[in-house]
């Protein structure tokens, strides 16, 4: 499944549009590498996701191609989720 769908799908990120633009941006990263919206997830794949001062870190859990909005954090395991300084933020 594409990054960006899974994120809209997962509801990490409400609209793939927006999905979209934070990859172009270089603000989420598979596996610690910079990651397109076309990048192709696997189970198991970690992906970050920074914005603004939030780093959110997940793993994926499973790919569905829909899921019910109160299933949706059923994909994937929160690794971490924290909020960053600004001198902190890297990407």
């Amino acid at each position: 499944m594409r990054l960006d769908k899974f994120l809209k799908v997962s509801r990490v990120i409400k609209r793939r549009t927006v999905a979209k633009e934070i990859c172009e941006a270089g603000k989420i990263l598979v596996n610690d590498l910079p990651a397109k919206a076309g990048k192709e997830l696997k189970v198991g794949d970690t992906v970050t996701v920074s914005m603004g001062s939030r780093r959110l870190k997940i793993r994926v859990a499973e790919l569905r191609e829909t899921v019910r909005a109160a299933e949706a954090d059923t994909l994937y395991e929160v690794l971490e989720d924290r909020r960053v300084k600004e001198e902190e933020i890297q990407l």
